[in-house]
């Protein structure tokens, strides 16, 4: 008669345990990775916002519109056709599109925003620039309106 081996039992038992959870963390692993890129997140990774800082110099009623002196005082360049301005909640186009400032805006440059927002003399406006690649707001203040003449 040969003598039985408790062991050899409990070896075989350990085993099929130890690939049912390989197994079901593989699969919650492949799950969140083709998730994350079949729900758009994936591609969003890459856009961030760059870092700058800007000052506002002068905002003025020109009569149809507000004209803002916005000068970049540090940080990255930045592709004016990708900064759109929002005065008081209110998208009035890219940095671009509303300046003669077309090329990469650099440190100490200055942008003159024309016909802007709707205010006038002496009303207090918010002012924002996005960042229209990854959506975030990388400068906000508030300025008050002074008259043209």
């Amino acid at each position: 008669m040969k003598p039985s081996n408790p062991s050899k039992g409990e070896d075989r038992a350990v085993s099929p345990v130890i690939g049912v959870i390989l197994m079901v963390a593989i699969t919650v692993i492949l799950a969140a990775v083709i998730g994350t890129f079949v729900l758009g997140l994936g591609d969003q990774l890459g856009d961030t916002a760059p870092q700058a800082s800007f000052s506002i110099d002068d905002v003025t009623d020109n009569g149809t519109g507000v004209d803002v002196e916005i000068t970049k005082t540090g940080g990255q360049d930045i592709d004016p056709r990708e900064v759109t301005i929002v005065v008081d909640g209110d998208r009035s186009g890219t940095v671009a599109s509303n300046s003669t400032l077309t090329d990469t805006w650099q440190s100490g440059t200055t942008a003159v925003v024309e016909g802007v927002g709707t205010a006038s003399a002496d009303d207090s406006i918010t002012i924002r620039l996005i960042h229209d690649p990854s959506g975030n707001a990388i400068y906000e203040d508030t300025a008050t309106v002074k008259s043209s003449s």
